[in-house]
Order: C-alpha cells, then sequence, then structure tokens
C-alpha cells in the first residue's frame, strides 16, 4: 500500500487519531455542574494550589480525597470542608508522594471511600522549590580544601515533582479506567512557566517542570485508549509560600499571576468533559486588544476593567496547542519521503537500507 499525502478526509490526521479536543476559548464561559458528586483525589493538597482546587471544586458538590506530608493542615481542611458540606465525603490520607507504597495506599483509600465507588479526577499537585539552589551551588564536602570532592546533590525537587508526578499519572491510569463506564475520566497535571521558558536560577526545578511538561505531551497522545483524558495547567509567579525568594527577584516588580486566575484554569479543565490535550498557561492579567488588522496585542498590564471596545482583560493562554498539527507536518513528509525511494528502490530496497542502519549503526555504537 502507498500512501500519499494529499488526503484530505482526516484519515491521517494525528489530532482526530489521538482525540485531541478543539483549542480552548478561556475567555467563554463554562459549567461546572458536572463537578456536583465526583470524586476528585489531590497530591499536595493540603495547601497551595491543591488546597485551593479542594476548597472550590467542594463548592460545587465534589467530594475531595487529600494526599499530603502534611497531616496537620491536611486534616484541618477536611475539618472546615465537612463542616461547610456535610452531605459530601472529604479525607485526608498521609502521603509522601516520593514513596511508591504511599501513593498506592493513598489510591487504595480513595477507592474503598469514595462514595462512586471510584475515582473521575486526579490532581497532581504536590511540588516543591529548593530555595537555597544547592544544585546549582554544589557544596564542597567535608574540608573546604581545594582538593576536596562536591558534595552529593539532593535531588528532592525532582524526586517530589517528577518522579512523584509519574507514580501518580501510573496509578491514575490504573484506577480510572476502572471507575464504571459513562463516568469521567481525567488527569489534570500541574506544572509551571518553569516548563515552558527556562527559570533562572532555579535548574532542578526548570528541569523537573519541563519533565511535567514532557509527561503531558507524550501521555494525552494515548491515553484516550484508557478512555482517560489528559491536560494540564502552567502557573506563572503566584504569591504562594512556594515562590522562592530567587523567584521573587526575578520578577523585579513585574506582576504576579493570582491564584484565582489558576484555581479557574484547572476549574474549566476538570469540569469541562470535552477538553481534552490541553495545556493553560496562567500569567498576570493583561489587557489585550484586538487590532482592526486581526493581530492580537498585549497592550500593558490590565486595569481592574477592560478598557476601551475591542480590548479585554485576559490572564490564562493555551500553549502548545498545535505540537500535533507540527508533528503531523513532520509525518507527511516523511511518508513523502518513504513514497519517493519506494519509486525508486522498491520495499526491498528500502526494508534493506533501514536494516543495515540499525544493525550496523548498533555494532558502531
Amino acid at each position: 500500500m502507498v500512501f500519499t499525502t494529499d488526503q484530505d478526509d482526516g484519515s491521517w490526521s494525528i489530532v482526530s487519531q489521538v482525540r485531541q479536543s478543539s483549542p480552548v476559548d478561556t475567555t467563554a464561559p463554562y459549567s461546572t455542574t458536572s463537578l456536583s458528586g465526583k470524586t476528585i483525589l489531590i497530591t499536595g493538597g493540603a495547601s497551595g494550589f491543591g488546597a485551593a482546587f479542594a476548597r472550590h471544586w467542594a463548592s460545587f458538590g465534589s467530594h475531595i480525597f487529600i494526599g499530603d506530608v502534611n497531616d496537620s493542615l491536611g486534616l484541618a481542611l477536611v475539618a472546615e470542608l465537612r463542616t461547610a458540606y456535610p452531605t459530601q465525603t472529604f479525607h485526608h490520607h498521609h502521603c509522601d508522594v516520593t514513596s511508591w507504597t504511599d501513593q498506592l495506599s493513598l489510591f487504595k483509600f480513595a477507592v474503598a471511600n469514595s462514595p462512586t465507588g471510584g475515582i473521575e479526577g486526579v490532581v497532581a499537585a504536590a511540588g516543591v522549590v529548593d530555595m537555597d539552589n544547592s544544585f546549582d551551588s554544589p557544596r564542597r564536602n567535608g574540608s573546604k580544601t581545594e582538593n576536596s570532592e562536591p558534595e552529593e546533590p539532593r535531588l528532592k525537587v525532582l524526586e517530589v515533582n517528577l518522579t512523584g508526578v509519574a507514580y501518580t499519572v501510573h496509578l491514575a491510569m490504573f484506577y480510572l479506567p476502572r471507575n464504571g463506564t459513562g463516568r469521567d475520566r481525567h488527569i489534570l497535571l500541574v506544572s509551571s512557566i518553569a516548563g515552558i521558558a527556562p527559570l533562572p536560577g532555579q535548574t532542578e526545578y526548570t528541569a523537573s517542570k519541563h519533565g511535567v511538561m514532557g509527561l503531558f505531551r507524550a501521555l494525552r497522545g494515548t491515553s484516550w485508549t484508557r478512555g482517560v483524558r489528559v491536560n494540564c495547567v502552567n502557573p506563572y509567579f503566584v504569591d504562594t509560600p512556594l515562590l522562592p525568594a530567587s523567584g521573587i527577584a526575578l520578577l523585579a516588580g513585574a506582576p504576579k499571576a493570582e491564584l484565582g486566575d489558576v484555581v479557574d484554569a484547572g476549574t474549566r479543565l476538570m469540569a469541562d468533559e470535552g477538553i481534552r490535550g490541553r495545556a493553560l498557561v496562567v500569567g498576570p492579567k493583561m489587557r489585550v486588544v484586538e487590532g482592526e488588522d486581526g493581530v492580537t496585542r498585549l497592550v500593558a498590564e490590565a486595569p481592574t476593567s477592560p478598557g476601551g471596545e475591542g480590548e479585554r482583560v485576559q490572564a490564562v493562554w493555551e500553549v502548545y496547542a498545535e505540537d500535533f498539527e507540527r508533528v503531523e507536518s513532520f509525518v507527511w513528509r516523511y511518508i513523502g519521503m518513504m513514497n519517493v525511494m519506494k519509486s525508486l528502490a522498491g520495499w526491498v530496497g528500502v526494508v534493506r537500507d533501514l536494516w543495515g542502519i540499525y544493525v550496523l549503526g548498533k555494532k558502531a555504537r
């Protein structure tokens, strides 16, 4: 069979094959009715983004299971939510996300105690920052002499932000498909602006968040086979306890993103069951002007309300929206190249060439 590159019926569209949804209009209203009755598991749910998600989604009728190492904050949050919403289910379960045993115990506990008998949503919100930047500034081990050796680096940031997230995703992909037919199955990853652009002075943190984006970008291409949708939110600097002094210095007085906008972006992804394979970045509110030439321009930090006609205030944007289209372009070119090779040498010649590259290349290594 010879594939041509002039098909327009979508049969070779990567976007359609991986079930990615259409671009997200972050300015459009959305319904939160689907959150009612959902059981959502949140790692790192005792504080920061995780706690903010828990409080907000509980107000719409969700049942929340929190996994966190901070038992006092977790138990306090659960007590608060039980008082505010006595007919819903809330639990805290001690969980160090770097421990496979802890995470497995958290998921099993949530499934066993869920009012729905399963989990509809999983949020990988646990994350840490190395405040003293020990990765970028290697310490000497022992004696401070010229001959002293470097101290072994602490890799807690990578362990929590990447290994911990990998554990969460792996477990979510196991338990979500078992929640019954006709129910939502959603993984929400929490990356960062550092997952999109480098954050100077926070190399390990940047690497970990780029890793989360790698997980997202790969997983969204296959998770549909398990009936699971995967989305991601990437906050800019937000004034939470996680924001390090180096981050504040880097801002140099520039505006920060607002926690409410991060929660809103995450809520849109969790509530709208039609959104699949999309990532949103959350930054400071900006005044946006739609020009007569069709070009969208960011004018300045937004005032409390939009300015003149054609202006709007926006803090949430889509990122990595065209990944599959770009990959698709490469695939089309590659298929075209293969067709040319076949016409010149036939499939036997192509197979012989590929075999030679693989075998000889492997021997050379």
